[in-house]
């Protein structure tokens, strides 16, 4: 029996609350997403998640370190939980700008080499079904991100 996935974007903690209890007696496997650092880090500190899916697309880098909105704070946490940390694929195929597109690649890259160093188990998840690939496609796109091999042999 596969478990179905539920996507949850909710803003409003108390209300992600009742959401993440409901999908959780219906057995689904839960992705959260949202834009909030902050919330983010709340969820997974307090919530039963599966997948923390980051959005990298419209962050502001620091001077001298990347935005990936991903710390090791998050890493240790989600660690201890067996929380899989999402890479948003839409994303990443839809950018149209060469500039922007790279900016994300790089935000990828900093948060395997993150995941890496915590053994935190990544996946690439897709909303959009036009946007998905088969399983060569995404461990080939994790060796080019310089994914180590324990990483991409669980896609």
């Amino acid at each position: 029996m596969e478990k179905t996935q539920i996507l949850l974007a909710q803003k409003d903690f108390n209300k992600l609350k009742n959401e993440i209890k409901k999908a959780k007696e219906e057995k689904k496997e839960i992705i959260f997403f949202s834009e909030d650092d902050e919330l983010n880090r709340k969820v997974i500190e307090k919530l039963n998640i599966n997948i923390l899916l980051l959005t990298l697309n419209q962050r502001k880098d620091f001077q001298k370190q990347r935005n990936s909105g991903f710390n090791q704070v998050m890493a240790k946490t989600m660690k201890k939980k067996g929380i899989i940390l999402g890479i948003n694929l839409d994303e990443l195929i839809e950018e149209k700008s060469p500039k922007r597109k790279s900016e994300i690649i790089a935000r990828i890259k900093q948060n395997i080499n993150l995941c890496n160093k915590n053994k935190i188990k990544m996946k690439f998840i897709t909303q959009n079904e036009k946007n998905e690939r088969n399983i060569y496609d995404l461990r080939a796109l994790g060796i080019v991100l310089e994914m180590p091999t324990w990483m991409t042999k669980q896609f």
